[in-house]
């Protein structure tokens, strides 16, 4: 990468944190009740590691500190301390097995989905629609959390109440604290001149409480559209302006990757390119700067880990 770029952070191994857990994107410790999330720069798209794009652990984990806060009115997070650039750590909370999306425009896998003549996640779509059409009222399409490497499922709100995954009672909370926050992200993004067309959000259990868990709002878990451009780029046929991970999806499957075969090769200047949307959107997003900390992230990390922790400095 170009001298200018900040180093990125593939992964952290901290064996005094005790074991690691690594999914797509974050690795995380579990220490005296709480769950140190630690973001690296890893890329994911199709359910893959794609690559790192530099400095993208540190604007994520600022993003959900800036949405945590704002939407701590509407349902309790399980944040306790932001103690580096890229480290959230919050409350260990019993994770319910399923990501709850919420749609307010017809896009990605959904739209995927409707052009195959399929129902999402058990929600049969109008007929008629065009690709990144808004719809009537934002619906929720749940997944199955899978295993990392393996793809989520889709899967209908029927089914995980039938099946038992989610009690009916519990079920009917979450469904309403979504749509209770993808209605406030909504509103405060218009201020911003976007529009926000998905999201997803995990949610917790800590002593019986619904709790908001892992991230919110991010650029990896949401879709945002510049409002300005978005009904003349859809009368030409092209797509909205993205302030999120969209392009780079689009980027693969103009090479015909899917998720499945070879990665192909992601060249340097494409990676520097990604940081500066990762920067870039961050602003439009929050109205401020993401300022990145170039210093070596490890060392950097475990430092203020130790001192958040107040364990003794390695000598």
């Amino acid at each position: 990468m170009p001298s200018s770029m900040p180093r990125p952070l593939q992964e952290t191994d901290f064996p005094w944190l005790g074991e690691r857990y690594s999914g797509k994107v974050r690795d995380s410790y579990v220490r005296d009740g709480k769950r140190i999330l630690i973001a690296t720069d890893r890329l994911s798209a199709f359910d893959r590691v794609i690559t790192t794009v530099p400095g993208k652990g540190q604007v994520l984990t600022q993003l959900a500190k800036y949405w945590f806060e704002r939407c701590a009115s509407v349902v309790e997070n399980h944040v306790l301390a932001v103690p580096d650039p890229c480290v959230m750590v919050g409350r260990e909370v019993s994770i319910i097995p399923v990501e709850v999306v919420v749609r307010g425009y017809v896009a990605g896998s959904a739209w995927r989905d409707y052009i195959a003549g399929n129902a999402v996640s058990g929600v049969v779509l109008p007929a008629g629609l065009h690709e990144f059409q808004r719809l009537p009222r934002p619906i929720l399409t749940p997944s199955t959390k899978e295993a990392f490497g393996e793809h989520d499922v889709p899967i209908s709100e029927q089914e995980i109440v039938s099946r038992g995954i989610v009690p009916a009672s519990l079920w009917d909370r979450i469904r309403e604290t979504a749509l209770k926050l993808f209605d406030l992200g909504t509103k405060e993004l218009e201020g911003r001149g976007l529009l926000f067309a998905d999201t997803k959000y995990e949610f917790g259990l800590l002593d019986g409480r619904l709790v908001l868990a892992d991230e919110i709002h991010t650029l990896d878990s949401s879709r945002f559209w510049v409002a300005s451009t978005y009904e003349e780029r859809l009368r030409k046929g092209e797509s909205p302006e993205m302030l999120d991970k969209e392009p780079i999806r689009r980027w693969l499957m103009e090479r015909n990757f899917k998720g499945e075969g070879p990665i192909p090769v992601i060249p340097d200047e494409y990676r520097e390119e990604l940081t500066r949307h990762y920067l870039q959107s961050f602003k439009v997003i929050t109205g401020v700067d993401c300022v990145i900390d170039g210093s070596d992230p490890v060392a950097r990390i475990e430092r203020n880990l130790r001192d958040y922790l107040h364990l003794p400095s390695r000598s």
